[in-house]
């Protein structure tokens, strides 16, 4: 494993960030946009939900082909390939002219920026020691809070001056130049050798009881948090909590600014504790039972539950992000890319199956002749339901081993 220089660690943090941030962008659009798409191409609760969900089917698609071929190839060339797939989805997303033709540039969108992650974060795996692997995660959630803050009033003043197409051609335009800063400042990669006995697969990640145990967390803790983040949030602001457009963006650009500030602490505390000894586990399971707390809140409070209390969920969720670079750091450097593509996969069906399935369930109940509040207290509810038996599942899971998910140095 070749550590780099702080210097060298900066610029290629710099430059993957770059690129994220224009990713997280993409990721939360859709929320400021809602009115406007909805409006325009008369979208119903479950259209919304599967059109920002798109985006995660294309990226959850190319998760597990994606750890192969960064293990095998690099952060460099497997990030810049995806990255010029991002860009026509970009162009087409502007081009669209129907709702068929907004999904599929949706997820064509989610295939090219699958990538902007998983790549940072296997390459952290080598050039960077343990804690200051878990404070590049932080800071690189923290550029994706940029990037969603950007999402928010910009864009809602952007569109009205210039339109949502020309926004996307913009957004096509940075990506192209993401690609020109990390062939710049990325280093070369050379394959590590596998670890004795490993196979060269996903099946020894799968069968990992450690990767098993973050599974259901993963799905619903940390996939819930992006699901809202990313979506419901804007609309429980409009149609639970009265919320209009603007005030709902204001709203959106507070949770961001909020998760901005909390992975920016996490970045800086992180370091600390893990030379104290305090585990991502301990941490998850001190810190997870709050987030629950506030849900069940929302759902009991309904039209009085607006952006402060939607902000202090997404806060409280952040405990579950330390998940994914302890997930890395329990396999060995071989397998860094396939274990978190794995839970990144993992994470990002959730993302989905949350954001359309909340949606069905708004339509299903007000099918059945709840309110809209009414129905959307039920779906948030369903919500809470599982993200408790996760958290039940993760107390439980591999009680037997207290050292699964200790860092391993190849």
């Amino acid at each position: 494993m070749t550590l780099l220089s702080r210097r060298a660690a900066i610029q290629v943090f710099l430059a993957f960030a770059f690129a994220y941030f224009f990713s997280a962008l993409l990721r939360a659009v859709t929320a400021t946009l809602a009115p406007t798409l909805t409006s325009e191409f008369a979208l119903s609760a479950r259209d919304l939900g599967l059109l920002a969900g798109g985006y995660f089917i294309g990226f959850a698609a190319t998760q597990l082909p994606l750890g192969t071929w960064l293990d095998r190839h690099g952060p460099k060339k497997v990030i810049i390939a995806f990255l010029s797939i991002a860009v026509l989805g970009c162009a087409a997303f502007s081009l669209a002219g129907s709702f068929a033709t907004l999904l599929a540039a949706r997820v064509l969108c989610g295939v090219g920026v699958s990538a902007c992650l998983m790549a940072p974060l296997t390459g952290f795996r080598r050039w960077l020691d343990p804690a200051a692997q878990l404070r590049a995660n932080s800071w690189m959630l923290m550029t994706g809070s940029f990037g969603m803050l950007a999402s928010t009033l910009p864009v809602q003043w952007l569109v009205p001056l210039a339109g949502w197409r020309p926004l996307f051609w913009g957004l096509a335009a940075l990506i192209a130049l993401s690609m020109l800063v990390l062939a710049w400042k990325v280093p070369a990669w050379q394959a590590p050798a596998p670890a004795t006995g490993s196979p060269a697969s996903y099946a020894e990640v799968w069968r990992n009881p450690y990767f098993q145990r973050m599974v259901p967390i993963g799905f619903f803790s940390y996939g819930g948090m992006l699901a809202l983040q990313t979506l419901w949030a804007g609309p429980w602001m409009v149609r639970v909590a009265g919320y209009t457009p603007i005030e709902s963006a204001q709203g959106l650009f507070t949770i961001n600014l909020s998760m901005l500030l909390t992975f920016w602490s996490w970045g800086m505390v992180t370091p600390l504790l893990a030379r104290r000894g305090l585990s991502a586990e301990r941490l998850i399971a001190w810190g997870l039972p709050w987030s629950l707390l506030v849900l069940a809140g929302i759902v009991w409070a309904g039209p009085a539950a607006g952006a402060p209390a939607l902000a202090l969920f997404c806060v409280t969720s952040t405990f579950v992000t330390l998940a994914q670079p302890a997930v890395g750091m329990a396999f060995p450097a071989a397998l860094a890319g396939r274990a978190l593509s794995a839970y990144n996969l993992v994470v990002f069906l959730g993302v989905f199956t949350l954001q359309w399935g909340i949606g069905l369930l708004v339509d299903g109940f007000e099918a059945l002749g709840w309110t809209q509040v009414a129905a959307f207290r039920g779906a948030f509810a369903m919500f809470l339901a599982f993200s408790v038996a996760s958290y039940a599942w993760f107390l439980l899971g591999n009680r037997d081993n207290p050292k699964a998910g200790q860092p391993v140095s190849s």
